[in-house]
């Protein structure tokens, strides 16, 4: 961010406030501006159903009781030009009297997809796009990813020893990294929409998937859905998962049972049945209805065969590891790695992917590590 102009690289420390809590809205920031460089107001996207960053840097403006005529916006997402939950930015921004926008990438979403700037420069504001273009995106992968594949970012989240095993072959795994790895998982999960899990992590580990030992979980708005994929409805109505409280449970199934259905929808599921041909949930579908259920950023934490068929069927955008400086030998088998996958002839089939970070935490490493191109879209 250093090559940045000073106030796009504030408004993208404001969108990063809007990390945990804006979604399914981009996370955007907002910064106002004099013409002598002092900044007027700025704010970033509240949760969903409130105001937008623009908003919140005008009533920024005001509460310091200093005019916004002829100011620089510098916001980090298009302004929006349609009445969704909230009205219009671009207008708030013309009725202000803002006399300059300096923007740093289009909305892709196709209701504003240059429309704001449109309205914005027949109302006579002059508009800049480009700046913080490349670090706005990444903000919102999620959200690009939902608006052009029209299906979420899907991240699959594993925890392994350095010889990359995820479990002892008794199935111990309980726990490989240590207290600030987990924490930081859980910070991962609070940033997506939905975190996704299969029966068979549900039946062996009884787990919660929440957010609590997230730094932000005090100030979380939301508990991100859960999605289960239980192709024979195995999930057990007593599991702990249905505890979390005002948490939507989203399972998908290729079983008609109607009296499991029942019992999982008297514990708060909504159960989807979406068989592939050989009677299991079709995933590519099941990605294309998260889409249309608003699911900007899918964080995955399953078994191995789970992670594979995601890989198979190549629904896997981004690997999130934490290794743990361990050894725990051989034996375990494809059952305690992160994914099944059968065994590679050449070199050439393997999956190729692109190291985006690799960051100690206490005693572990975590990398992210993007499938090759996966974000060019």
């Amino acid at each position: 961010m250093s090559s940045l102009p000073a106030f796009m690289a504030r408004a993208l420390a404001q969108a990063q406030k809007a990390l945990v809590i804006s979604s399914p809205n981009p996370r955007v920031g907002c910064v106002l501006t004099d013409a002598e460089g002092h900044v007027l107001g700025e704010g970033h996207t509240q949760r969903a159903g409130g105001p937008h960053a623009e908003i919140m840097a005008l009533r920024d403006a005001h509460s310091r009781g200093v005019s916004v005529k002829g100011a620089t916006a510098w916001v980090t997402l298009e302004p929006c030009s349609h009445h969704g939950r909230t009205g219009p930015c671009c207008d708030a921004l013309i009725e202000a009297g803002i006399g300059r926008v300096v923007a740093a990438i289009s909305d892709p979403n196709p209701r504003v997809a240059g429309q704001g700037f449109a309205r914005m420069r027949a109302a006579g504001i002059d508009v800049e796009i480009g700046p913080g273009g490349a670090e706005s995106r990444e903000l919102n992968l999620g959200f690009f990813s939902r608006m052009v594949r029209q299906q979420p970012w899907v991240r699959v989240k594993a925890a392994a020893s350095l010889d990359g095993h995820t479990a002892l072959p008794n199935g111990d795994s309980q726990w490989i990294t240590g207290e600030a790895a987990r924490a930081d998982g859980h910070a991962w999960r609070a940033r997506a929409g939905a975190v996704l899990t299969g029966v068979g992590t549900v039946r062996a580990d009884d787990p919660r998937l929440d957010v609590r030992l997230a730094p932000q979980a005090a100030d979380l708005p939301r508990q991100p859905a859960l999605v289960i994929v239980d192709s024979t409805l195995r999930t057990p109505p007593q599991a702990r998962l249905f505890d979390v409280a005002e948490r939507p449970v989203w399972l998908y199934t290729a079983s008609t049972d109607a009296a499991r259905i029942a019992a999982l929808e008297a514990r708060g599921a909504q159960v989807q049945c979406l068989p592939d041909a050989e009677g299991r949930v079709d995933l590519r579908a099941l990605m294309a209805d998260l889409g249309r259920r608003e699911v900007n950023e899918l964080h995955v934490e399953a078994g191995p065969l789970l992670n594979g068929a995601l890989m198979r069927a190549g629904l896997v955008d981004e690997w999130l590891l934490y290794l743990a400086p361990k050894l725990l030998g051989a034996g375990a088998g494809l059952a305690h790695e992160p994914f099944a996958q059968g065994p590679l002839h050449t070199l050439a089939g393997a999956a190729a992917l692109e190291f985006r970070s690799v960051e100690a935490l206490g005693p572990d490493l975590r990398i992210v590590a993007r499938m090759a191109g996966r974000d060019r879209f």
